[in-house]
């Protein structure tokens, strides 16, 4: 598949069996608010300044923590190599059921489960070590010992050079994240609602 067929492949296929994107997201923010965080989905500019330091001609895999409706799934599969994959993990059936009708593309995979097992899928799909990890989690409303988990799984599973990206609404997730990574990057992102804040943690 070249990368302009990917991309095409890419686009979403409106769904006819369900509600729309934006009507399944405040359902379930309504429904599970501790676990979707925001009542709307990511502003374009936090997606292209999240996305921006990524080597995306060296991407191999990429791991998404928390999908939700597939705000950063679509400009992720735009951007990476047409031999890539793409594995998105979510403990929400009702956002794995959408994401497997609403996204056609060889590339993109959707598992239902906890990214704290991000070791395991990972193997599962023939990997020891993910380029990239992308969560929108809310950290800080995770259960006790939840996010601590997550974030040194993470830790374990990011190659040398590749990195954890994490965009949230509370500073709080740094403590999950700097103790598992060599370095970190901060940034905000105000052109969103609510404001993020934007963190990458770095293997060198």
């Amino acid at each position: 598949m070249n990368d302009s067929a990917a991309k095409a492949e890419s686009r979403r296929h409106s769904g006819a069996h369900g509600p729309g994107p934006l009507a399944l997201f405040f359902k379930n923010f309504v429904k599970h608010p501790v676990m979707v965080g925001s009542i709307i989905p990511s502003s374009t500019r936090l997606i292209d300044k999240m996305l921006s330091k990524c080597d995306w001609p060296n991407t191999s895999l990429f791991v998404e923590y928390g999908p939700g409706v597939g705000t950063f799934c679509r400009p992720v599969l735009e951007r990476m190599p047409a031999d890539a994959t793409y594995i998105a993990i979510d403990t929400n059936r009702d956002f794995v059921d959408f994401l497997k009708r609403d996204i056609s593309d060889s590339r993109f995979n959707v598992v239902h489960g906890s990214a704290a097992d991000v070791e395991e899928i990972v193997k599962q799909f023939g990997f020891e070590k993910a380029d990239y990890v992308l969560s929108g989690l809310p950290f800080s409303t995770l259960p006790d010992g939840v996010g601590e988990e997550i974030g040194k799984a993470t830790g374990r599973v990011v190659r040398s050079g590749g990195a954890f990206l994490v965009y949230q609404f509370s500073p709080k997730c740094r403590d999950y994240i700097e103790p598992n990574f060599d370095r970190l990057d901060r940034d905000r992102e105000w052109w969103n609602i609510p404001p993020a804040v934007l963190f990458w943690g770095w293997r060198d």
